[in-house]
């Protein structure tokens, strides 16, 4: 039920404007004065006020920003017994929904307290909206908690509120674009746009007019202007997926935008300008490609100021399990059907599976498996064959004794024992960094046994 507030002095009047509102079926609140309408305001949620300008201890106009100070979402709607323009115009600039004058507009309020309760309707609709979004591409989206990515989830956490160029890198499908998403959620341009555009989708032209965009006339078709995705990202934030598979000639384009901000729409004379952040994408090792002249060394290192690698799926294992529930969850909404959480027998087989395909090959078992599944577990039959036949893989802590991986794990262990458990110097004796030798006790598994 709505809420009104009816803030006036004169206690007739506010009684006859208190049933009338109650008649059409909403929650009245009264107040004498600006001080008791304040108090009100911080006791209760209120939708609407209707609030006389001139109060005992105060002014309606001047308590406008008060109340949207209180509730920001708040409609105000004055009334007053001698309307005057300098007034009315003070009071929209407060903030105030409307101005009207006692009696000769009676027959005003109502539809009036209607439409001012619609737009409260829609700003809490779309704040609501907008909560949505922020949950859905937030960091609370990556799921797992396997080291590999929780240190990708720190990286980008940190560059996030920059304006940093971000490249982020790794295997097709292990979550650019989710990580993508909450790096702009979380940066300071998250109230404008995020465009995404993946460079391998199109040919070079074609590449070309989505970027930069066109003026009417440019070329044939070119029936009208159109703006490109870097201008559409002003203000926001441009993802470039697979930006490896970008032609040379826009390369060039591309660095020139990067380092004055401007460019030009085909067929056009003059500049137009765009401030965007760039995060950028790759399943290539664009280092090497770079030495390679299949990309542009320049450009390479303009995208790569702030580099995240994202892990495989092979190489955090043990998050297998919360995403495939996650999936499971989700598909199980999406077909109206119930299921049970993953099964150890199904988990096993997916924790020795290599995941070439990564999340999305995951996401695509868990949505087939759904649908084949009768009852309220996957079934095993359900799953693709290479995943039904796949084979323990070794693992950390399971070394074969002939492998490097084993002489190494039991040379680390030995001289953590030596040095009782000190990782500094350890890590002086082995000759490696700090953080090599943490990454490793936490790869091989390996235990402290100092007495």
């Amino acid at each position: 039920m709505k809420t009104i507030l009816v803030i006036d002095d004169e206690e007739k009047l506010r009684s006859l404007l208190a049933r009338i509102i109650r008649a059409e079926g909403f929650k009245v609140l009264e107040a004498a004065d600006c001080k008791s309408g304040l108090k009100t305001l911080e006791q209760n949620e209120v939708d609407t006020v209707l609030c006389d300008v001139k109060l005992p201890d105060g002014n309606g106009i001047d308590m406008v920003s008060k109340i949207k100070a209180l509730q920001p979402l708040t409609e105000v709607i004055l009334l007053t017994a001698y309307g005057n323009i300098a007034d009315g115009v003070q009071a929209m600039k407060n903030g105030a929904f409307d101005y009207i004058v006692k009696g000769d507009d009676n027959d005003k309020i109502i539809p009036l307290l209607h439409r001012a309760l619609e737009k409260v309707s829609l700003q809490q609709r779309v704040i609501q909206l907008e909560k949505r979004v922020e949950d859905k591409y937030s960091f609370q989206t990556v799921l797992g908690k396997s080291k590999p990515i929780q240190d990708a989830v720190l990286l980008a956490q940190k560059v996030a509120p920059t304006n940093a160029a971000v490249l982020l890198t790794g295997e097709t499908g292990t979550g650019k674009e989710v990580f993508a998403q909450a790096i702009h959620q979380a940066s300071t341009r998250s109230a404008k746009n995020f465009v995404a555009l993946n460079c391998s989708t199109f040919g070079r032209e074609i590449l070309e007019s989505e970027l930069f965009g066109y003026k009417q006339g440019a070329f044939t078709g070119a029936l009208k202007d159109k703006k490109g995705q870097i201008e559409e990202a002003n203000g926001g934030t441009l993802f470039l997926d697979e930006i490896g598979e970008m032609p040379l000639e826009l390369q060039a384009k591309l660095l020139r935008v990067l380092e004055t901000n401007e460019f030009i729409k085909l067929g056009d004379t003059k500049p137009t300008r765009s401030d965007f952040r760039l995060i950028a994408a790759t399943n290539r090792e664009l280092k090497t490609e770079s030495e390679e002249k299949r990309f542009r060394s320049d450009l390479y290192f303009r995208l790569n100021v702030f580099q995240i690698k994202l892990p495989a799926l092979r190489e955090r294992i043990k998050d297998v399990e919360v995403l495939t529930n996650h999936f499971i969850q989700h598909f199980s909404v999406k077909t109206n059907r119930k299921f049970n959480p993953v099964s150890s027998g199904i988990l096993d087989k997916f924790e020795d599976y290599s995941w070439p395909g990564n999340i999305r090959e995951l996401k695509n078992v868990i949505e087939r498996a759904v649908i084949i599944s009768n009852g309220f577990d996957l079934s095993l039959d359900s799953l693709p064959f290479e995943i039904q036949e796949a084979q323990p893989a070794q693992k950390a802590g399971q070394l074969s004794a002939f492998s490097m991986q084993s002489v190494e794990k039991l040379h680390i262990q030995k001289v953590l024992n030596y040095t009782k458990g000190n990782k500094a110097e350890t890590a002086r004796l082995l000759e490696i960094g700090i953080a090599t030798l943490y990454r490793k006790i936490d790869e091989y598994e390996i235990q402290l046994n100092v007495n």
